[in-house]
């Protein structure tokens, strides 16, 4: 992990909610895997060295990876960014997703969020012709897909979370990887693994895993706002997240 420069260097806008910004990024960060993220900032010229400050950073999640050190960023619509603006960015943060050797299944859910922390397994996951279904959930329902790739299976969730044939889905899933609303996070999460425990036999360990997206102070492990409770240790969100399995979380 390190600190450097970034510049926008063309924006998309995928839909009327979302847009795309590519940057063109540091070498270093070429290597970022599906699972991490950036802590990334505004500034107004190179590094801005005498201004310099881990802290009040955006926690980003990179959806793609392309050729040329061009990473490719999911945000609201609303937020206004131009070409050429530049960047300063932290990352890799955090830990790669951690899939099992054999995966032939996986089921993503987005609670009352975009499922942009999980967009950029998918690349990956299809190459390896593992079969993908999103769960949205709550106001992730409106979530527009049409810019997704069109093998994976999209299910709205009822109000009540559940879906049709919820059972057999559960069931099919080798693993499991949910995004939350960060603004409360720990409920949302403990929502979805009761679903689980009641419409399976049993949620072993490695099976279901929720990506944290709450802002992060540092990024480094410093400053300790990040600790998360497990049973029987604690974690930091930063540096050993940011995805954790659901069934070794403390949700209250």
């Amino acid at each position: 992990m390190r600190e450097s420069q970034a510049y926008i260097e063309r924006i998309k806008r995928v839909n009327r909610q979302y847009q795309r910004l590519e940057l063109a990024v540091h070498q270093s960060l070429t290597s970022v895997l599906a699972g991490q993220a950036l802590l990334a900032r505004r500034i107004e010229k190179d590094f801005e060295s005498e201004r310099w400050d881990p802290y009040l950073r955006k926690l980003w999640f990179p959806v793609d990876l392309h050729a040329g050190n061009l990473l490719t960023i999911e945000l609201s619509a609303h937020e206004q960014f131009s070409p050429g603006e530049l960047l300063s960015i932290i990352g890799p943060i955090g830990q790669p997703f951690r899939f099992r050797q054999k995966l032939r299944n996986i089921l993503l859910i987005a609670n009352q969020t975009t499922p942009a922390p999980l967009l950029m397994m998918l690349p990956s996951l299809l190459k390896r012709q593992v079969s993908v279904t999103m769960v949205l959930m709550g106001e992730a329902r409106a979530y527009d897909t049409s810019h997704l790739p069109g093998e994976v299976e999209i299910i709205h969730a009822e109000d009540d979370l559940s879906w049709n044939d919820m059972v057999m889905t559960l069931g099919w899933a080798d693993q499991v990887f949910a995004a939350c609303d960060p603004g409360d996070e720990l409920r949302h999460f403990a929502d979805i693994l009761r679903l689980m425990r009641e419409r399976r036999n049993d949620v072993p360990l490695n099976y279901a895993f929720g990506v944290f997206q709450r802002t992060l102070p540092c990024g480094v492990g410093a400053c300790h706002a990040c600790v998360l409770n497990l049973r029987g240790a604690q974690k930091l969100q930063c540096v050993d997240g940011l995805a954790f399995d659901l069934t070794t979380l403390r949700m209250n």
